[in-house]
């Protein structure tokens, strides 16, 4: 388990159940949402469902200087196997533009194949979420396939599928390991 993890920037800490209030802030701002769900807020208890879903492979990031709460962060084992990672972030809109999010996806990266037994660290996002294809790229992670999904919501720019993305522990240099303290 990584525990604290610090970037220049940011603080990332383990999820915990008590956060549940800053996330239904978070999934409340339909600006962000708008390509999670068309917009619409998540209710409180499927926001409650994930945290306790993501206990242990989620983290809470919060600005170094000034604690302000910025987003989250996670690195999910997928498909059954603890050695594939699925990369996800959400940071609030006011602080999109700042690289914040290749910042803290980057350290948990460099935190996933250093410290525990992780061959592949992949992503997905949709094709037009142009912000999240760069983040992806600027960690390291190079394109896989574009797919179309049948996703629940209806949203602008589905007709042109879904992208992946990753990057396999033989392909990553370390960018900016920090042990996790803790």
């Amino acid at each position: 388990m990584i525990e604290t993890v610090g970037t220049e920037r940011l603080i990332l800490r383990p999820l915990r159940p008590e956060d549940v209030d800053e996330l239904v802030a978070l999934d409340a701002d339909p600006e962000f949402m708008r390509l999670i769900n068309a917009g619409r807020p998540s209710s409180r208890e499927q926001v409650e469902a994930r945290v306790n879903a993501s206990l242990g492979c989620r983290w809470m990031a919060y600005e170094r200087d000034g604690a302000a709460f910025v987003g989250w962060f996670g690195l999910a084992p997928t498909d059954g196997d603890p050695r594939t990672r699925q990369l996800g972030y959400r940071l609030r809109h006011e602080h999109w533009g700042r690289g914040l999010a290749t910042e803290g996806s980057r350290a948990l990266i460099d935190a996933a194949f250093a410290y525990l037994d992780v061959e592949r660290v992949w992503a997905q996002t949709m094709a037009v979420n142009v912000a999240s294809r760069r983040v992806m790229q600027h960690c390291g992670l190079r394109f896989v396939r574009t797919f179309h999904g049948d996703w629940p919501d209806a949203i602008d720019g589905a007709e042109h599928g879904d992208v992946e993305y990753e990057l396999r522990r033989g392909n990553w240099t370390p960018e900016s390991a920090e042990p996790p303290r803790g």
